[in-house]
């Protein structure tokens, strides 16, 4: 029999053995836990941890680099990149948003009611300021606020302002391209996406410098525009002038090197500034010289008069009966300019004088059907495809929906809608022997300064002979010489155009409007070898409205100045030349 004391012994060793095996049963069920624990956190849950711990510590951004520069045809700048700074924030990382807001506000120049929003945010990420100066993000960054984050930025600049925004356009605040080539072109323009990534500490400050995550390297190209920056502020110099001495609502001037199709100056007014574009109404944006139709009123008599001589119907001194100032087209009748009361006219004199009657009567010699064919050839109720957005391609009416009047109010510019550029385009065919030239804004695109594509000029179709050419050469050389566009005459070289007055359309009284008009002038100088077309619109000008008068002086200042810059020589300086020969 076991005694008492061996019995005790024996239960504690049983006792301590199996206190034993329970805590290391626990300890290997805790162990096997943590491990489970550890392999979840570490394997299975690895990805999301590091997802949480990048957003916490970590901030991505999108950032775009490196747009491609435009410049004018003598590579002189028109828009480029300057380094700025964006800064952004975690509104969570900011203890005092009232605080911050305000000091923020007063830094940057903002509404402190905005700025209070953005960092009362639920969002982990939110702009404050995109593209601040380099000098307004040093000051924010002395300000010393928990939560802020800086990146560095390109920002779009136009150095010239103003100078030709028409045609440059702008882009947004992401540099996508809203308007004029910086839209047309973005694809070529746009640079390169590049992803940045910053560390934050604990306070979501940030630490270092932002790491490029982005490996691909910039895609962008310059664009090189056939605009003349001379030329240009020249033209938008005239052109304000006229606009603002006749009280005017709006004014378009164009250049265009007839030979070639080749636009040296595309100017409108008003005009903004892209480098503050949002201040601007929107309609500013705009470019009229190829967006907006007009009816032209008598700058479309030469592409009539053109067409009845190439096809033989009329001769420039074939004459014409002008009714005496009333003719009757049914129960309408239509009279001439200032009460004018012309007899017989020549078609020259048509022109020259700008008869209606005479127009007229030149559009019957030669038919509907003629006579839309050959307005079609010109260019007209259709796009030209310039490289430029929102053309318009006017209005013209098949002759089968024709009224008994279209014809007649056709062959004086009604009825009919052209933009300035089909305009400019049509009267270049006349001065440049009959060739109708696709119209260009572009030259070239270049990569690291080296051309990768070019924009040749284009032959679109032959749409009058030579012959008819120098015949409409010498009709639209009179009308200067002696007929309503004297105060479009250059000194020193001899010009060929046309004056128009047209009046405008009043949609709510379905009326033509007996105060406002459409004045404008279209020529090209020298008029035997021409080197420049011009176009000039002013549109509800104040005071006197006739084409010749309004548009003409503006007309001879941009083509004067033009001519001598390209080192046109003048007649005498030809006579000189030859003599010295």
């Amino acid at each position: 029999m076991t005694s008492p004391k061996k019995h005790l012994a024996k239960t504690f060793r049983t006792d301590i053995r199996v206190r034993l095996i329970l805590v290391s049963v626990l300890f290997g069920l805790f162990g096997l836990g943590l491990v489970s624990r550890l392999f979840y956190l570490q394997v299975y849950m690895h990805n999301e941890l590091v997802a949480r711990s990048d957003k916490q510590y970590l901030s991505t951004v999108k950032i775009y680099y490196g747009r491609g520069e435009i410049f004018d045809r003598n590579m002189n700048q028109l828009a480029t990149n300057i380094e700025v700074e964006s800064i952004f924030a975690n509104p969570a990382d900011i203890p005092n948003k009232v605080i911050a807001a305000r000091e923020l506000a007063r830094a940057l120049n903002l509404d402190p009611k905005t700025v209070l929003s953005r960092v009362s945010s639920k969002k982990h990420f939110v702009w404050i300021k995109r593209k601040c100066s380099l000098k307004e993000a040093e000051t924010v960054r002395r300000l010393g606020l928990s939560g802020l984050s800086f990146v560095p930025e390109h920002k779009r600049f136009y150095p010239k302002r103003e100078l030709a925004a028409g045609v440059v356009g702008f882009v947004g605040m992401d540099n996508q391209g809203l308007a004029g080539v910086e839209h047309h072109f973005h694809q070529v323009l746009k640079g390169t996406t590049r992803l940045k990534v910053m560390e934050k500490d604990a306070l979501g400050r940030q630490v270092g410098a932002f790491n490029d995550l982005s490996r691909s390297q910039s895609q962008s190209r310059d664009l090189v525009l056939t605009i003349d920056e001379v030329i240009q502020f020249t033209a938008e110099y005239h052109l304000k002038k006229a606009v603002e001495k006749y009280r005017a609502k709006s004014g378009t001037a164009i250049v265009m090197d007839p030979s070639t199709g080749e636009i040296y100056a595309l100017a409108t007014v008003p005009q903004y500034n892209p480098n503050q574009y949002a201040s601007y109404s929107p309609k500013t944006w705009k470019n009229p010289g190829v967006s907006n139709s007009y009816e032209p009123g008598s700058i479309f008599k030469p592409v009539v008069a053109a067409a009845a001589i190439d096809s033989g119907v009329a001769r420039p001194q074939d004459i014409f009966f002008c009714e005496n100032g009333e003719f009757k087209i049914g129960s309408v009748s239509i009279g001439e300019a200032s009460d004018h009361k012309f007899g017989w006219l020549t078609l020259q004199n048509i022109i020259a004088k700008s008869s209606n009657i005479g127009a007229i009567k030149i559009a019957q010699q030669l038919g509907s059907q003629n006579l839309f064919r050959y307005i079609r050839d010109f260019g007209f109720g259709q796009r030209s495809g310039i490289n430029l957005p929102g053309e318009a391609e006017g209005q013209l009416r098949s002759p089968d929906r024709w009224t008994q009047l279209s014809l007649a109010s056709i062959s004086f510019g009604h009825e009919i809608g052209v933009t300035p550029l089909q305009m400019i385009t049509a009267m270049s065919a006349i001065a440049n022997g009959g060739k109708l030239m696709q119209p260009r804004i572009t030259k070239g695109v270049l990569k690291e300064g080296q051309p990768v594509r070019s924009f040749p000029p284009r032959l679109i179709k032959r749409v009058i002979s030579e012959k008819t050419s120098k015949q409409m050469i010498d009709v639209l050389k009179t009308v200067v010489k002696e007929g309503t566009g004297q105060e479009a005459a250059v000194e020193g070289y001899d010009v060929a155009g046309k004056t128009g007055t047209a009046q405008k359309y009043n949609s709510e009284t379905q009326s033509y409007s007996k105060s406002d008009y459409m004045s404008s002038f279209v020529g090209f100088a020298p008029a035997d070898a021409p080197r420049l077309a011009v176009l000039v619109m002013i549109d509800e000008p104040r005071g006197t409205y006739w084409g010749g008068s309004v548009a003409g002086p503006a007309f001879r200042e941009i083509t004067r100045q033009s001519l001598r810059y390209l080192g046109v020589p003048s007649k005498e300086e030809r006579v000189y030349i030859l003599d010295r020969a």
